[in-house]
């Protein structure tokens, strides 16, 4: 019994921790569903020990800073490796299945593949890109062609969503 009291006042305390975060962040002509994205977005708890020492593996081995990784993959999956969205990307990358299979995943939802195979994807559209982060998370995002044909970001909504929230998680890991 004592327990449970215990767990209810964490729970109590947590959920008042998000409604003030909430107020904090909402703002006039904000959504909710805006704010509650921007929370979602947050990671509250530190990452699994065989997850960081997959991003520090992908880091070193596709020059990449592990900040960067790590705000990919909170993005696409929340380093949720079950992951599937509606358009059929998978696992913590959210690698879409030709593109897994691309570069060589047997199995998307192996946190360890898709964390490796997306680091190289993402490495691949920065050399295409010359090295633009914003670019290259666009390409990442809608594809490479989107962004050529576009000459810059894609005028879609969820990209530009996408990589403002990707650069401003990369900016948090970094700190």
């Amino acid at each position: 019994m004592i327990r449970e009291i215990a767990s209810l006042n964490i729970t109590l305390a947590r959920i008042a921790e998000v409604k003030s975060r909430i107020d904090r962040l909402r703002a006039p002509g904000r959504s909710f569903s805006e704010v509650i994205k921007t929370c979602a977005s947050v990671p509250t708890r530190a990452l699994d020990p065989a997850l960081e020492r997959t991003i520090a593996q992908a880091s070193a081995e596709c020059n990449l800073e592990p900040a960067l990784i790590k705000a990919v993959a909170q993005a696409e999956s929340g380093f949720n490796p079950l992951a599937v969205s509606r358009v059929g990307a998978q696992g913590v990358m959210q690698l879409m299945p030709a593109t897994a299979q691309a570069l060589g995943v047997d199995n998307p939802f192996d946190p360890h593949q898709s964390i490796m195979a997306g680091s190289r994807y993402l490495r691949q559209m920065l050399d295409r890109n010359n090295g633009n982060t914003a670019l290259a998370l666009a390409s990442y995002n809608a594809g490479p062609n989107a962004v050529e044909r576009y000459g810059g970001i894609p005028p879609y909504p969820e990209t530009q969503r996408y990589v403002q929230n990707v650069l401003a998680l990369f900016e948090r890991y970094r700190e």
